[in-house]
């Protein structure tokens, strides 16, 4: 169901848009579950604003406590895509995890990879990016092409950059890509689009990326759902990964396969 050219090109950047991935429907499945989950937050959700006119709420690993979420990560064709995206035969739920930014969050979501906050290992991987309401180019999710070949950079924490997962000093430290690209507009290859409700952005959990604020009157509702393709670990990390999985590593070795009821296979499903 997918052109062989955004596959290749998934390959190259690391990130490619997926037009009208998702019927009305699906749509209005996936508000349904953001919205249950904004009603009832998780102990793992955060407030990812500080002083701000809006705020910038996340909430992780919900799908098996809220009906729609479920509904739509198992009914949708978002796993399916993942799979021709990552040239894998079978494809795991990871984690879900909503962000919202409700009107006037001025607050920049910082440049970041995704991967070294978890505890997984492996290229074979997709992150998607779903808004619910329509993005502008501004409020858009932002992606460094190639990026996604490496290297790891540092993991810190958004609001004050703490490094409280890898060893300070133990990874490469991002480049400052708002002074590069201040400097020179064409520094780096960044891609970004305008998305209406159905689009959705697919990225590897390696490729740095950021995204702008809100605006106005605007509000900008996600569900990102992460999978895992077909050579994705267990890593176990001595550390509280983000999304924390307690107790996993007594249940699953190191480089074992995700074979664990938290990451069930979503495609090929059991009609397939």
């Amino acid at each position: 169901m997918i052109d062989r050219d955004v596959c290749a090109a998934y390959q190259r950047d690391g990130a490619v848009v997926v037009r009208s991935a998702f019927s009305s429907e699906e749509v209005e499945l996936a508000r349904e579950a953001i919205d249950a989950n904004l009603a009832e937050l998780s102990p793992r959700a955060i407030r990812a604003s500080a002083d701000d006119d809006g705020v910038f709420v996340e909430d992780f690993c919900n799908w098996n406590r809220l009906p729609a979420m479920e509904r739509f990560i198992r009914e949708s064709p978002a796993a399916e895509i993942a799979a021709a995206l990552t040239d894998s035969s079978a494809v795991r739920l990871y984690h879900d995890h909503v962000l919202v930014k409700e009107p006037g969050t001025r607050q920049a979501t910082p440049w970041h990879q995704d991967q070294p906050y978890y505890n997984v290992d492996g290229f074979q991987n997709a992150s998607m990016w779903f808004p619910v309401d329509p993005v502008s180019l501004d409020s858009s999710l932002r992606i460094v092409a190639g990026t996604h070949r490496g290297p790891w950079c540092m993991p810190r924490t958004f609001l004050d950059e703490q490094a409280k997962w890898f060893p300070e000093g133990s990874l490469a430290e991002l480049p400052d890509l708002d002074a590069d690209l201040a400097a020179d507009p064409d520094a780096w290859n960044v891609l970004a689009w305008e998305l209406e409700p159905g689009d959705a952005v697919f990225f590897n959990m390696l490729s740095i990326h950021g995204a702008g604020g809100v605006s106005g009157d605007r509000r900008r509702r996600v569900l990102s759902v992460r999978f895992l393709g077909d050579d994705m670990v267990h890593a176990p990390r001595t550390w509280t990964t983000s999304p924390p999985f307690p107790g996993l590593v007594d249940e699953l070795a190191a480089g074992a396969a995700m074979d664990h009821p938290l990451f069930p296979i979503l495609w090929p499903t059991p009609s397939s």
